[in-house]
């Protein structure tokens, strides 16, 4: 949102990958175990936010963040899943326009950006070849399978201390 007014904001477009579970049924879930979990597709995370992140809680957490940062309602916030976690975030404006954060599936370049800000430095470690990305590809998330996800909606609805509680109990 560097450079834009706030109140041209539509809305703030989180990407989740879905992780390793974003193929199973709720039923399949009840067999999975914490390997199962510590196999996510395309981030190497340590164990906690690889485990948030095969429950969604990650995602959940970055709502309640966007929430608190931006000043925005909770129904400004949307998830989506795109497994290929290319596209990290985006806004849409007013005027049905969009900006993204688009790179590879890596965490240096963001954590550079928000060292560096509002400086871009050079750094070679992490380019995007745009032809051999075959598709970007977008599916809603399922509230229900990912109850997490939901919760952490509930809790801005909530109110008081408990997106603080949620995320103490997280720990």
């Amino acid at each position: 949102m560097n450079g834009e007014n706030k109140k041209d904001i539509h809305k703030i477009i989180l990407t989740a990958s879905g992780g390793p579970f974003f193929n199973k049924t709720k039923k399949d879930l009840e067999k999975v175990t914490i390997e199962d979990a510590l196999k996510h597709p395309n981030w190497k995370m340590g164990s906690k936010i690889t485990i948030d992140s095969a429950t969604m809680m990650n995602k959940g957490l970055e709502v309640i963040e966007a929430y608190w940062l931006f000043n925005l309602p909770k129904e400004k916030i949307e998830v989506i899943i795109h497994p290929q976690s290319i596209i990290h975030s985006m806004v849409e404006f007013n005027d049905g326009s969009l900006k993204a954060q688009l790179s590879t599936p890596d965490m240096k370049l963001p954590i550079l950006y928000a060292l560096t800000f509002p400086e871009r430095f050079i750094f070679d470690a992490v380019k995007t070849d745009f032809k051999k990305i075959n598709q970007l590809t977008f599916f809603e998330p399922d509230f229900d399978k990912f109850a997490c996800l939901k919760i952490a909606y509930d809790v801005i609805s909530e109110g008081g201390i408990s997106s603080c509680v949620l995320n103490a109990r997280m720990k």
